[in-house]
């Protein structure tokens, strides 16, 4: 038993809490449970499932569709007096909430892009389900091993050229200029290894050369564009053309002519772990924040994916833009909130910043991330940092 308090590392809270990951989880329930619930996939594979919006997606297929959820994550137990990852407590969160609303719920922990996790999940699904009916890919991760044993890592830089605009020191509290450096061909290359589509093609594919995955099953992986501010760091940059592969392999899965459709959904601008780490992007989040709540389209993961799953792919033909992808930016990109967003970004300066931006909001959800700031949690209590997953698959070298 311990006082669990933050400590924030770089981009990253070395710490989180168990009790404020379990109410965030349960207000995440909370909310689909009092939206309309409607018909949709029945045997839900997530990977990516711990944390944000492969999470949400998690919540969302359970409650507003009743399905069965395996997911796949990698994150930590606690170990003496260190804490758990956030993901794993908000895995046990879940499967303690679903199991106790009758549902099923099982998770894999171990690194998605080897094969062994690969047959492992394909094991659950042949033996619990015979087929899954939609496979959610919201893989974030900064480096992937290779069967070989090469390791690529990503790099947030630009292409072609530097770049320089503003970005906000969030310890310091201070706007000031920073100049990203364009990455080299293998950087790029790189980066399109780790977060590009050839990993989802491949869980596409022994999914199918298992006979795991259902007809006319659907597949979905996310996605953001961004206003032009961040095109230079984000859509234009090396993650960019992560991206672009990714929206390459969906058509590639969909044009396999197996039934099987693939889709990507451009998703808002959120606080995530690797959105902090983006230069730019977090200064970008801050305004945007305090635009959008003040027209009160402000949205949050499971927000988004509730409006997914049942405004914008399940129900009826999936609303897709002229490049079949789901736009649930629409609201992030309105002419009205972008306009106003740009008049902000044009004057906001250390002075102004409070004024300018939502700069306590977005604390808020990186806090929010690890466990912290819940409502109704006692912060100052001693705390068990060990909590079990009930159904957790783990692999060796997994923590």
């Amino acid at each position: 038993m311990t006082v669990i308090k933050p400590k924030v590392r770089g981009f990253i809270c070395t710490t989180a809490h168990p009790d404020g990951c379990k109410a965030l989880v349960k207000s995440q329930i909370d909310y689909v449970k009092s939206h309309d619930h409607a018909d949709g996939p029945q045997k839900v594979l997530i990977i990516g499932a711990s944390m944000g919006y492969g999470l949400a997606s998690r919540i969302t297929a359970a409650y507003s569709f009743g399905a069965a959820t395996l997911g796949v994550i990698f994150d930590k137990p606690a170990g003496g007096a260190r804490t758990a990852s956030s993901g794993w407590y908000n895995t046990a969160a879940f499967e303690e909430f679903a199991h106790a609303d009758g549902l099923y719920a099982k998770t894999i922990n171990g690194d998605a892009y080897s094969k062994e996790i690969k047959d492992k999940t394909i094991d659950i699904i042949k033996n619990d389900w015979g087929k899954v009916d939609l496979i959610v890919y919201s893989l974030a991760a900064p480096r992937r091993k290779m069967s070989d044993g090469t390791i690529y890592s990503s790099v947030l830089k630009t292409v072609g050229k530097p770049y320089t605009n503003k970005t906000i020191d969030l310890k310091t509290k201070k706007v000031q200029e920073i100049t990203v450096e364009p990455a080299s061909d293998e950087e790029i290359e790189a980066t399109i290894k780790v977060m590009g589509g050839e990993d989802w093609q491949e869980w596409i594919d022994a999914l199918k050369a298992a006979d795991a995955v259902s007809e006319n099953a659907v597949t979905v992986a996310y996605s953001y564009i961004g206003p032009e501010m961040t095109h230079a760091i984000y859509a234009d940059g090396s993650i960019g053309k992560a991206k672009d592969h990714l929206m390459m392999t969906a058509k590639n899965i969909t044009a396999a002519d197996d039934g099987i459709k693939a889709y990507i959904s451009v998703n808002k601008a959120l606080v995530t772990q690797s959105s902090a780490a983006i230069p730019i992007v977090p200064l970008y989040i801050s305004i945007l924040y305090k635009v959008m709540k003040k027209h009160g389209v402000h949205e949050g993961c499971i927000e988004q994916m509730y409006r997914l799953f049942n405004q914008k792919l399940f129900q009826g033909e999936a609303v897709t833009d002229a490049e079949c992808r789901i736009r649930l930016d629409d609201l992030e990109m309105q002419d009205t909130i972008q306009s106003e967003v740009k008049e902000l970004w044009e004057k906001i300066n250390t002075e102004n910043l409070e004024k300018c931006a939502d700069l306590d909001g977005y604390h808020q959800d990186f806090y929010q991330l690890f466990g912290f700031g819940a409502d109704g949690v006692d912060y100052d209590a001693d705390t068990d940092v060990d909590y079990s997953i009930e159904s957790i698959e783990n692999t060796n070298g997994c923590c």
